[in-house]
């Protein structure tokens, strides 16, 4: 099995199957995120306690990029501070816009490189993420990919 076809059968469990779906009763945070283009539509709950993820969950639904971005985005995030998921955001944009590796290591996410060979698929892959960096801000205006 080549590493492409590895890396597409990890999406594709993600989206079949998604890690840390459903609401999370106890979130201090949450946002709802829209991609019109595909019609993606998901809500990210989060705790967060000074400054780390403590719990995250999403749900809503979506093609399998954007479902299983989300669900590898929760599992990637949790524990972690908000100066870190910052990074690994910056990172993740830059792996899918460009193709390359970011500096900063991005673990499972790497299986979304592929994406950048497919622009109109870039908002699908980062929908979950600016819906998280806004939650996280506490911004109060739907997120869209538009």
């Amino acid at each position: 099995m080549s590493l492409r076809e590895l890396y597409q059968e990890i999406i594709i469990d993600h989206s079949k199957e998604p890690r840390n779906f459903g609401k999370l009763m106890n979130a201090n945070h949450h946002q709802a995120g829209h991609n019109p283009l595909c019609g993606d539509q998901l809500m990210v709950y989060v705790i967060e306690n000074n400054g780390i993820v403590q719990d995250i969950h999403f749900e809503g639904n979506g093609c399998a990029i954007s479902v299983a971005s989300a669900s590898l985005m929760t599992e990637t995030v949790k524990g972690k501070s908000i100066n870190d998921i910052h990074q690994l955001f910056e990172g993740f944009h830059y792996l899918v816009t460009q193709g390359q590796e970011p500096v900063v290591s991005l673990g499972k996410l790497a299986v979304f490189g592929g994406v950048a060979e497919f622009p109109v698929r870039v908002k699908c892959a980062t929908l979950a993420w600016h819906t998280l960096k806004a939650a996280l801000a506490n911004n109060v205006d739907p997120v869209t990919t538009e």
